[in-house]
C-alpha cells in the first residue's frame, strides 16, 4: 500500500476515533456518587423546610362535595404504558375526572384526579392556569392519578412525549381542561354539611415487592370517608399495587383495576369513590391473570378486603385544614445506561424536558395527605407511618402531583440490573434516604 493512501486511512480513522470519543464526553458521563448531604441541593431543601409556610385555617364545621364527569375523547387517542402503542382500538372503559371537594367554611380543598398514568407538568399548569381563570373559591388543589398503564396520552409535549407517550394533543388538553372546571364547579355546587372518617384496611395477599420478593410492601387501603347528612357517602382511598394488571398488549382505554373498585363502591353504598396512586414505587398486584375479567375479580377481592379486614375506624372531629406546597431541589439528572455511566444532564433536560419536583401537604383534622412526584416504594411506609400515629396523625401517602421524576425507591436497590432502578431512577443515587428524611420532616412539621 501506498504510503499517501495508508496516510490517508490512518487519518479517516483517527477523524472518526475523535468524533467517536467527543460525542462520548460531550454525552456520557460518570455516575457523582457523593453524599447527598455533602451537595448544595440537599442545603436549599432542609432551608426551605426549616422556613415552611403553612397556610392554616379553623372552621366549624366540615363541608364536602363531589363530582365525576366523562372526560373520553370523541375520537381514540394514543395509549400511555409499557410502551408506544398506538391508538387504543376500542373503549373499555370511560375515562373520568373525578373532583372531591373538602372545606371547614373558612378554606377549601380540591382533590383532583384523572384515570391517567401521570399528570405531567404540562397539563398541571395548564389545569392550574384554567383555575385561577376561573377565580373558583378554592385555596388548594391537590392532583391525584390512578396510575392506570392503559390509559391515554396526548398531555405530554418535548421528545420523550412526541416519541413514546402520546405526544401533545392540544384538542384532548382543552378537553380535559374543560372537564376538569366543569367537576371542580359541580363538586363546589354540591357541598354540604358532612362527618369525615379514616378507615384502614389490610389486603396482603393482593400486594408484593415486584424488585425484591422478600423485602417489605405496604398493605394497606386507606379511605378518607366522608358522608353528609342526607347519608350520602364519599372516599377518597389510596393502594399501593401498581396498575398494570392489563399488559402491554391490550389495546383498550381502561383504568384497569381503580377504576373497577370505584364503580363496586358506587354500587354497594358510596355515590363516590376517587382512588389515588399510593406508594406503588416497588408494588405490583397479585392477580390471577392479565385479561378484562381477572382485573374485575381483583378489584373484588379487594373491596371484601377492604371492607372485611378493618383495622382501624376514627371520626375526624377537629375542623381545621392546613396545606402547604414544597418545591424541592435535586441532584442533577443520572438518567444510567450502564452501572457507572450516565448521560449528561443537558441531554436529558433536552429530552425530559421539566419535571416539577415538589411535595403536597395537605391536613384535613387529623389526616395528613403527602403527594410526591416521584414514585415512592411503599417499603418506607411503616416507618413514616408510625411516626404519623405517635403524634396522633393518620398518614396518607399519593403520588402524581403534577410533577414526575421517576422512582424514589431504597438505596440499596440502586445498582440492581432493574428497570425501575436502573431505567427510572432519574435523579440518583441516595434519593432514598433523601426523601425519607423530607417526609419526615414534613411529618414532624404537621399539627
Amino acid at each position: 500500500m501506498p504510503k499517501s493512501i495508508a496516510h490517508r486511512i490512518f487519518r479517516l480513522f483517527a477523524w472518526i476515533l475523535g468524533i467517536i470519543v467527543f460525542l462520548a464526553l460531550a454525552t456520557l458521563t460518570r455516575v457523582d456518587w457523593m453524599d447527598y448531604k455533602e451537595m448544595d441541593y440537599y442545603y436549599e431543601t432542609m432551608a426551605h423546610l426549616d422556613t415552611l409556610p403553612i397556610q392554616s385555617s379553623e372552621g366549624a364545621t366540615w363541608l364536602a362535595g363531589w363530582s365525576s364527569v366523562n372526560a373520553t375523547p370523541d375520537s381514540p387517542a394514543k395509549l400511555v404504558g409499557y410502551k408506544p402503542r398506538g391508538k387504543y382500538q376500542f373503549v373499555q372503559d370511560s375515562s373520568f375526572v373525578k373532583t372531591l371537594v373538602v372545606g371547614n367554611g373558612i378554606s377549601n380543598v380540591a382533590f383532583l384526579n384523572y384515570e391517567l398514568m401521570i399528570v405531567h407538568p404540562f397539563l398541571h399548569q395548564k389545569i392550574q392556569e384554567a383555575i385561577e381563570k376561573e377565580n373558583l373559591p378554592l385555596d388548594y388543589i391537590y392532583f391525584t392519578a390512578t396510575h392506570t398503564h392503559s390509559g391515554m396520552g396526548g398531555y405530554i409535549p418535548g421528545l420523550v412525549g412526541k416519541l413514546a407517550l402520546g405526544g401533545k394533543d392540544d384538542k384532548l388538553i382543552n378537553l380535559m381542561t374543560s372537564k376538569t372546571i366543569e367537576s371542580l364547579k359541580n363538586a363546589l355546587n354540591s357541598q354540604d354539611s358532612v362527618n369525615i372518617f379514616f378507615q384502614k384496611s389490610r389486603a396482603d395477599s393482593l400486594v408484593a415487592n415486584r424488585l425484591i420478593a422478600e423485602d417489605p410492601v405496604d398493605p394497606y387501603i386507606r379511605q378518607m370517608i366522608i358522608e353528609k347528612r342526607n347519608g350520602q357517602k364519599a372516599a377518597l382511598l389510596t393502594f399501593s399495587a401498581h396498575s398494570t394488571i392489563l399488559n402491554s398488549k391490550f389495546m383498550g382505554l381502561s383504568g384497569d383495576y381503580p377504576h373497577y373498585l370505584t364503580k363496586l363502591m358506587e354500587v354497594s353504598g358510596y355515590e363516590f369513590a376517587l382512588f389515588a396512586a399510593g406508594t406503588v414505587g416497588s408494588h405490583r398486584p397479585v392477580a390471577s391473570g392479565n385479561l378484562a375479567e381477572n382485573v374485575l375479580e381483583y378489584a373484588e377481592v379487594l373491596q371484601e378486603n377492604m371492607e372485611g379486614n378493618i383495622v382501624l375506624t376514627e371520626i375526624n372531629s377537629e375542623y381545621n385544614i392546613h396545606t402547604s406546597e414544597i418545591p424541592i431541589a435535586l441532584r442533577k439528572a443520572h438518567y444510567r445506561i450502564r452501572e457507572k455511566t450516565r448521560l449528561r444532564p443537558w441531554i436529558f433536560n433536552l429530552v425530559f424536558g421539566d419535571t416539577n419536583p415538589h411535595f403536597d401537604m395537605v391536613q384535613i383534622g387529623n389526616t395528613l395527605f403527602i403527594s410526591s412526584s416521584g414514585e415512592i416504594s411503599g417499603v418506607f411506609m411503616a416507618e413514616w407511618e408510625s411516626i404519623a400515629n405517635e403524634k396522633g396523625l393518620n398518614l396518607i401517602i399519593t403520588c402524581f402531583n403534577g410533577g414526575y421524576i421517576g422512582y424514589i425507591t431504597p438505596d440499596q436497590y440502586y445498582n440492581y440490573k432493574l428497570y425501575e432502578v436502573r431505567d427510572m431512577n432519574w435523579y440518583g443515587p441516595y434519593n432514598g434516604a433523601y426523601f425519607d428524611e423530607i417526609i419526615k420532616k414534613l411529618i414532624e412539621k404537621a399539627e
